[in-house]
């Protein structure tokens, strides 16, 4: 009976180890398939992100090589900018220039307000020309519309000058073109009124006569219209105020004339 049992045991184990194989192998070519799987994935996942690297570093050296060019295009319309407003600025300072009644004792230079005061009793103001430029100490600073100071300091670039908002400022004034001449003044109030003294009280002064400068000083050119008579008062029971509108606007004063009389010291060498 043990002889007979012996082969049929050897079948049986035969026959599970056949079947364990196959589905060894069985399980093997699914894990080979999943295996597969899993690494074209991660190799899909690499490469795309080798991919976007790349294509991220392309688009960023692109990029920048466009924004050279962008900047280099940027400051060629900057220069041409610069030479436009600098053909600009010499137009309209020769349009300046034109508009300043001649007078051959005086030479001009047109200038740019760099800074200026006008909070205190002695305001000043500041122009963008020094004495590379010409500017000489105790030249006239005017515009077409009006007085607008006197330099007194001079710098190789800049100079620096007191405005007629400044009560050091004295200005000799005419009424009309033919008028009584009189001393004008800032008084102190705001930035737009001034007033004309010593007028004689038997001088009658009306409303809205043009006051210009009057020629009979070494700093002003003649005929600079500065305001417009307001009316006069009586001061102290001494003498009439005339009370003047003021042509120019310091609030908004950007561009002046830097005058120099070229007689000036002949003059104030005859009068003293």
């Amino acid at each position: 009976m043990q002889q007979n049992g012996t082969p049929k045991a050897g079948l049986a184990v035969a026959a599970v180890f056949i079947v364990l194989e196959i589905a060894a192998l069985s399980m093997l070519k699914s894990s080979s398939v999943l295996q597969n799987i899993w690494l074209n994935r991660f190799s899909h996942n690499v490469m795309a992100l080798t991919w976007g690297g790349v294509s991220r570093l392309k688009d960023y050296t692109s990029l920048r090589h466009q924004n050279d060019i962008l900047a280099g295009r940027n400051f060629e319309l900057y220069k041409e900018l610069s030479r436009y407003q600098d053909e600009e600025e010499q137009a309209r300072s020769q349009a300046l220039l034109d508009s300043v009644p001649g007078s051959r004792r005086f030479s001009f230079i047109p200038a740019e307000v760099t800074a200026m005061g006008t909070n205190t009793r002695h305001n000043y103001i500041i122009l963008n020309k020094g004495s590379q430029d010409g500017v000489t100490p105790n030249s006239a600073i005017i515009t077409p519309h009006g007085v607008v100071g006197i330099v007194q300091i001079v710098d190789k670039r800049y100079s620096y000058g007191l405005s007629l908002l400044n009560d050091k400022i004295v200005v000799s004034a005419r009424i009309g073109r033919e008028g009584i001449v009189a001393p004008l003044s800032w008084d102190g109030k705001n930035t737009k009124s001034a007033v004309l003294k010593n007028i004689p009280f038997h001088h009658k002064v009306a409303e809205g006569d043009t006051v210009l400068t009057s020629g009979m000083s070494s700093l002003y050119p003649p005929d600079i219209p500065i305001g417009i008579t307001m009316g006069s008062r009586i001061v102290d029971g001494a003498s009439n105020v005339v009370d003047v509108d003021l042509f120019l606007d310091f609030a908004a004063l950007r561009y002046v004339i830097i005058a120099e009389n070229k007689d000036r010291e002949t003059i104030e060498e005859l009068a003293r």
